[in-house]
């Protein structure tokens, strides 16, 4: 007899729902932050993330950031200005 074993754990940490969102479709203006990583590729990425959102909704501003090391968490700096300049961000990771 064959015996399958499923090696799959329990989870231990409860899941929160993402209830962050805003509306891009229909937006007059909207200020999205496109952040890199730094990996090769993640900046290339996101412009042509970004080409592709603009031919939909050509309302939007494009804030530009790249922490430019993957190992470590984006600076007070960057962090600040997302916060202060967008409504949206979108992060990629490349590699």
């Amino acid at each position: 007899m064959i015996k399958y074993h499923n090696p799959e754990g329990e989870v231990g940490v409860e899941a929160v729902p993402y209830n962050l969102a805003t509306v891009i479709r229909g937006a007059n203006t909207i200020n999205i932050g496109f952040l890199a990583n730094g990996f090769p590729d993640s900046e290339n990425f996101l412009n042509a993330l970004n080409e592709a959102m603009q031919e939909l909704e050509p309302g939007i501003e494009v804030h530009s950031y790249n922490k430019g090391n993957a190992s470590i968490p984006a600076g007070d700096e960057i962090l600040g200005d997302i916060q202060g300049n967008c409504n949206a961000v979108v992060a990629a990771y490349g590699h």
